[in-house]
């Protein structure tokens, strides 16, 4: 079988809506996403997460790993740190436990990383604020059962892994009068070398023997309008994306959201497996697909 694409870039967001990381080899897998994704936020003193969406600045907030974080088996030690310019964060769990927190529509208690992150996020923010962490031994969050029962993710908004394609970026990009970047759409997985738009039709597909469902096409927030270099809005993508990509034009008999859509929800299907990793050049190949857009689950 020929692959349909490859691997271009993989994209790790270790705090849910600040900057993310391009890693450099691999990142390894786990059935809530690659490791280390979304395991923070920031939330504010009734417990509720911060997102880009209200609170923008949060794009400008550069997180950095240990080059070692995304070896296969690494275990964090006691002077392993994720740093935000002046903060640093062990890797290991904290102790302390903050009750009531939420983002979207769960609810629960997560790792509290203590004062030191409080003040710098509530001071860079202006507002109060504290950093907690996912507590994966006391809490479960479900996948929306109607797309993918039994998954489970952490601080992502909705599934474990979302995939785009160059193809995709670059067609937007020849509509706009200014192109942007990738980091725009937040992807995990960035893939080259297919068709622009291939994505909404994949359902299955194996990468490095690692099966992905594509469970749902992704649509997209306010967040994409968001200057990842300066965290000020604007309104493309979205207008363009609204001509092109809305729900309208893609599932025209189908019950019309308003949604526009761009790139593919993934979850990992064959994650009873230890030890899998994604590495860049990894060729991808289409198992399974629907014939359009208007067929896919979105």
């Amino acid at each position: 079988m020929e692959a349909a694409a490859k691997v271009k870039s993989i994209f790790v967001y270790p705090i849910k809506s600040c900057r993310g990381i391009s890693v450099s080899q691999q990142a390894p897998l786990t059935p809530t996403g690659f490791r280390w994704d979304r395991q923070w936020m920031v939330i504010n003193n009734n417990g509720r997460a911060y997102t880009q969406r209200n609170e923008p600045k949060l794009a400008l907030v550069e997180t950095e790993l240990p080059n070692e974080a995304f070896l296969e088996g690494w275990e964090p030690t006691g002077r392993s740190f994720m740093g935000m310019q002046v903060l640093k964060i062990s890797l290991s769990k904290p102790r302390d436990i903050a009750d009531g927190v939420s983002v979207w529509e769960w609810c629960g208690s997560a790792l509290d990383e203590g004062a030191e992150a409080s003040n710098w996020f509530t001071n860079y923010l202006g507002k109060p604020s504290r950093l907690v962490r996912y507590n994966a031994e006391s809490e479960t969050r479900p996948v929306d059962p109607k797309y993918a029962a039994g998954e489970k993710i952490m601080f992502s908004d909705c599934y474990p892994f979302m995939l785009l394609s160059q193809g995709s970026l670059d067609a937007l990009n020849k509509l706009l009068k200014e192109p942007i970047p990738i980091n725009r759409f937040r992807p995990n997985i960035l893939v080259d070398g297919c068709e622009p738009f291939s994505e909404d039709l994949w359902t299955d597909i194996r990468i490095n023997n690692c099966t992905f469902q594509g469970v749902k096409l992704c649509d997209r927030c306010k967040v994409p309008t968001i200057n990842q270099d300066t965290g000020v809005a604007g309104p493309e993508p979205s207008e363009t994306l609204r001509q092109i990509r809305s729900d309208k034009v893609l599932r025209p008999n189908q019950k019309q959201q308003g949604k526009i859509y761009f790139g593919q929800n993934l979850v990992w299907k064959d994650n009873l497996s230890n030890g899998k990793v994604l590495k860049l050049g990894d060729p991808v190949f289409v198992m399974r697909k629907v014939n359009s857009a208007a067929e896919a689950a979105a």
